[in-house]
């Protein structure tokens, strides 16, 4: 179902920052406006100062806030019925109905408007689907960053935390900041590859790795192999097809590795098959696909 053409919605992403536009058409109308460091809004004070920022992107857009059909909003953790269950890189906001609490920030201005929450990820594949003219086709991307997410479009039911799959029984494997042993995060996540490596940042691992270094050579190794088996996993359960990976920790996937790794554990010819490509991180797409998703479920569409 698409959106009519004079309908708007408004897409908010949070991840370590907050990102805000009102988009119609799969577009972005006016410019994306971003809320710094998310970590230090308190999480009752998240609603009204997303609020004030809808009200100054929509005064820059020539858009009344009256007109807005759906508000979508991408936030990493598990997120049910509107509620954030949990949010392991985000521990103030685990128990926050951000749907009803968006919704009341706009009493009296536009009453009954729809607001999705959905996973970040989840909203990053919605774009991806949007921006490329494939929201008929199955659109799955990893977002590597702080934690590591995964965004299926479209959505299933399921709480779908693939960065907290588990990829090694290793018991020394304990860096994934949920407190899990042997997850994904625990190896790609930035957090936690700084935990591991105290005496370098992730930047100078994967330098150090291409100057020789054995010990930095073997992490990047075990980086890339991670992610091939929890893509290997994904493929098993839903099938062979392309990956997107987008996130600031993007710039170090090298393809050909991650290739070599996951054909050495997908063996069965008919999931043979599945490519990766990485794509640009952008505010924009992510804001896009959260606006998209809650636009397809609210009446007006």
């Amino acid at each position: 179902m698409a959106q009519k053409t004079e309908s708007f919605s408004i897409g908010v992403m949070a991840s370590d920052h907050v990102a805000v536009g009102v988009v119609q058409d799969h577009k972005v109308r006016g410019s994306v406006h971003a809320i710094p460091d998310l970590a230090t809004i308190p999480p009752d004070s998240l609603a009204p100062v997303i609020r004030e920022k809808i009200d100054a992107i929509c005064l820059e857009a020539g858009v009344d806030p009256a007109a807005i059909c759906a508000i979508g909003f991408g936030f990493p953790g598990i997120v049910r019925d509107g509620i954030v269950q949990d949010s392991p890189n985000i521990k103030q906001a685990k128990g926050l109905n951000l749907a009803q609490a968006m919704a009341a920030v706009f009493t009296g201005t536009n009453s009954r408007i729809p607001v999705l929450v959905l996973n970040d990820a989840d909203a990053m594949a919605a774009g991806v689907a949007a921006t490329r003219g494939a929201l008929e086709k199955l659109v799955r991307v990893w977002t590597l960053g702080n934690g590591i997410g995964f965004g299926r479009y479209p959505e299933l039911e399921g709480a779908w935390e693939c960065g907290h799959m588990v990829v090694t029984l290793d018991p020394k494997e304990h860096y994934c900041g949920c407190g899990g042993l042997g997850h994904l995060e625990g190896i790609m996540g930035h957090r936690a590859m700084r935990m591991r490596f105290l005496d370098m940042e992730p930047e100078e691992v994967f330098e150090n790795a291409k100057d020789g270094d054995a010990k930095c050579q073997a992490f990047t190794k075990l980086w890339h192999r991670a992610l091939a088996a929890a893509t290997a996993n994904l493929v098993h359960q839903d099938g062979p097809g392309k990956f997107y990976i987008t996130g600031p920790n993007s710039v170090y996937i090298e393809i050909p590795l991650l290739n070599q790794y996951l054909h050495e554990m997908v063996k069965m010819t008919p999931l043979q098959g599945s490519v990766f490509e990485v794509i640009p991180t952008s505010d924009e797409i992510a804001v896009i696909g959260a606006a998209v998703s809650a636009a397809f479920q609210s009446p007006a569409s």
